[in-house]
C-alpha cells in the first residue's frame, strides 16, 4: 500500500522471517499451491532477510512489483534484493537474488504514476510457470462491452491481515504465509483499477505488504494490475496500477515479450 509510505515501510520491514515472517490478505485463505508465480520482495536488515513487498514471476527470469517498494529501498541505500516463492516464509526459505529496476518515470505527482518495478534474475526460476500479461486495452475493452460490472479479481499477496479492533490502537496479524482472495470490480481510471474490498458485500482484499502483487483477471494466470495503495484500514478499496496502459506496457516491454 502506498498511503503514508514511508512510515507503513518503515513499520512494516523490520518484522523478521526468523521471527514469525511476513503477513496475509485480508478476508482471504491459504493459497498453498494455488498460484506458486507469486513471490515475496526481500532485503536485508541488520543482516536479516525480511519483507518488503509482494509481486509476481512474469518471465523465467523477471518479478514484478510496485516502484514504490524498490524506490524506498534505494532511497535507503540498500541494492541487494531477493524473491521467495516460498509458503510460509522462514529463514530457511529459497530465495532468489535479483537486481531491482524501478521505473524512471515513477511519480507519485502524476495522474499516472507509473508505480510499476522489475526484478530482473540473473537465470531462469525454474519449477515456477510466469503468469501472463493483459493486451493493450484490455481493461477499456472489457468496460465498453460492460463486461466489468460484477467482475471479480483475485488478489494474491504476502500482506497484512484484517485489522482487529477495539481495545486500544488496531492490529494486523501476522500469519507468515501466501494467502489469496476475490474482489469485485468498483471502477475504472487511466491508470487504476479500483476493486472493493468491503467484507459486507462478499469482498477481501489487500493490505501493507501487498504492494506490488497481482489482480489476476478472474481465476485467470493474467494479471490484470498490481496493488499499490488503498484505505489506511485496508477494509474499503484495493486501488491497482493497471498493467494494460501505454506507459505500463512501455516499461514492461523492455524485459518482457508483450501480449
Amino acid at each position: 500500500m502506498l498511503r503514508k509510505l514511508l512510515a507503513a515501510l518503515a513499520a512494516l520491514i523490520v518484522l523478521s522471517l526468523s521471527v514469525s515472517g511476513a503477513q496475509a490478505i485480508t478476508y482471504g485463505s491459504r493459497d498453498d499451491d494455488g498460484h506458486p508465480n507469486v513471490g515475496a520482495l526481500v532485503a536485508e536488515f541488520d543482516g536479516q532477510k525480511q519483507l518488503v513487498c509482494s509481486g509476481t514471476l512474469i518471465a523465467e527470469d523477471v518479478f514484478l512489483t510496485a516502484a514504490h517498494c524498490t524506490w524506498y529501498l534505494e532511497y535507503l541505500g540498500i541494492e541487494d534484493v531477493w524473491v521467495t516463492f516460498d509458503s510460509p516464509l522462514t529463514t530457511g526459505s529459497t530465495f532468489f537474488p535479483g537486481v531491482m529496476h524501478t521505473n524512471p518515470g515513477f511519480n507519485w505527482r502524476q495522474s499516472d504514476p507509473g508505480d510499476i518495478a522489475a526484478v530482473v534474475f540473473p537465470g531462469p526460476v525454474s519449477g515456477v510457470t510466469p503468469a501472463t500479461l493483459p493486451t493493450a486495452s484490455l481493461l477499456d475493452q472489457l468496460a465498453a462491452s460492460r463486461s466489468l460490472k460484477g467482475q471479480r479479481f483475485t488478489a494474491v499477496g504476502y500482506g497484512a491481515n484484517e485489522p482487529t479492533l477495539g481495545g486500544g490502537r488496531p492490529s494486523f496479524e501476522d500469519l507468515g504465509i501466501r494467502q489469496y482472495v476475490t474482489s469485485t470490480f468498483s471502477a475504472l481510471n487511466p491508470a487504476w483499477l479500483r476493486l472493493s474490498q468491503n467484507k459486507a458485500t462478499g469482498n477481501g482484499g489487500t493490505c501493507y505488504g501487498d504492494s506490488g502483487g497481482p489482480n489476476f483477471l478472474g481465476d485467470s494466470n493474467m494479471v490484470a494490475s498490481i496493488t499499490v495503495t488503498g484505505d489506511a484500514m485496508c477494509l474499503a478499496t484495493n486501488v491497482t496500477y493497471r498493467l494494460d496502459t501505454p506507459s505500463a506496457r512501455a516499461f514492461l516491454g523492455q524485459y518482457v515479450s508483450l501480449p
